[in-house]
Parts: C-alpha cells; sequence; structure tokens
C-alpha cells in the first residue's frame, strides 16, 4: 500500500490542546463555576472527548475529585445504519445528580 501524504493539518497537539483550554474555560464560566456540571459524550470519540474536558475543569476549579462523566451510545439512532452493518447497540453510563 503506498504511503498516503498529509495535505493540509487542521490542529496539531497543540492547537487541539489549546482548543480543549478554552472550551473548559468557556464551560466554567457559562455555568458560574463546576460544582454542578456532568459531561456526556456521545460514544466512542466524544466519550474521551468529555473526559479529557472533566479531567481539564477539574484541574482549573482544583476540585478534589474528578467531574462526573458519562457516555451515550446512539448506535440506533444512526441515520446511516443502510449503509453500514447494524452493530450491536452498547451501553449508555449517565452520572447522576451530584
Amino acid at each position: 500500500m503506498p504511503d498516503k501524504k498529509v495535505k493540509t493539518v487542521l490542529m496539531d497537539a497543540a492547537d487541539i490542546e489549546r482548543a480543549l483550554t478554552r472550551i473548559a474555560h468557556e464551560i466554567i464560566e457559562r455555568n458560574k463555576g463546576a460544582a454542578s456540571i456532568a459531561l456526556v459524550g456521545i460514544k466512542t470519540r466524544g466519550e474521551f472527548l468529555a473526559r479529557r474536558l472533566a479531567a481539564k475543569i477539574a484541574e482549573f476549579e482544583k476540585m478534589p475529585q474528578p467531574l462526573p462523566c458519562g457516555a451515550l451510545d446512539i448506535t440506533l439512532y444512526r441515520d446511516d445504519s443502510a449503509k453500514n452493518p447494524v452493530k450491536p447497540a452498547g451501553t449508555t453510563e449517565i452520572p447522576f445528580a451530584l
């Protein structure tokens, strides 16, 4: 298989880190702190993003424990299921009230 050349780099690691930092600060500001925040990401990549944001928010707010973080499986609601084979639905994990 021939090597694929990268045509354009939209964001490098430093750009992504900076964007996550900015998003975390926006979440804190719009919610007037992090006391009542829980994050839920759409599986699978959104789950990782939510966990990274939760860690940043907890760090900025000097929280003794991480923010509640969950994952939502939308397998049954995808609009491209006709093109792709149907996968069994996974689990959804929603953090409960703080």
